[in-house]
């Protein structure tokens, strides 16, 4: 009777072991996955911050260069776009491609209008995108850092069998495909 005992001593204390890992596991899933939807929400503050800008900008832009209609209508069709644009991190970064290649467009217009950049309205909105394409790649890196290790502990051993049993998928990277969009837009228009 004394080996059976220490031997279901010893089983359930393996067991209670395995019950509180797998517990603290599966609150880490529920933590991580909170950190990156908070990291989400920093970068869609930003985003919107600047959709608001955008609309200004252009409003600037069209008192100088009124004849260069269609950049701007394509910058307003990709502000339309990303702001409308709500699904999954890896979708919504291709809306955010379109724009800032638009708001590259309009930076090449500007460059043929010294009278613009001289403005000092629209000196202050480009101050202001520069500020927000910065905090924008802050919000960017934050996220995707929380997405990393989230995406690292669903593929680890022993604890993709917990987020495998509980339904904890990988969550998609805030990518932007395009090398040349790696980089923030250049606002010194």
């Amino acid at each position: 009777m004394g080996g059976a005992l220490i031997a279901l001593i010893v089983l359930g204390t393996i067991a209670v072991i395995a019950l509180l890992w797998g517990i603290l596991t599966y609150n880490r899933f529920v933590g991580l996955r909170s950190h990156i939807r908070d990291a989400w929400a920093g970068i869609d503050v930003e985003l919107k911050r600047r959709y608001d800008l955008i609309p200004n900008l252009v409003e600037t832009v069209k008192g100088y260069a009124s004849h260069e209609k269609e950049t701007l209508d394509s910058v307003i069709e990709a502000r339309s776009r990303a702001m409308g644009s709500h699904g999954p991190a890896d979708a919504q970064a291709k809306d955010e491609q379109a724009l800032v290649g638009a708001l590259r467009q309009l930076a090449v217009v500007v460059e043929q209008y010294p009278d613009l950049k001289a403005d000092a309205g629209f000196n202050q909105l480009q101050d202001q995108l520069a500020e927000t394409e910065d905090r924008i790649a802050a919000a960017r890196r934050f996220y995707n850092g929380n997405v990393r290790t989230f995406n690292q502990l669903t593929r680890m051993v022993p604890s993709n069998v917990i987020a495998n049993m509980f339904g904890f998928p990988p969550e998609p990277y805030f990518e932007l495909e395009d090398d040349a969009q790696r980089e923030a837009p250049s606002v010194s228009f």
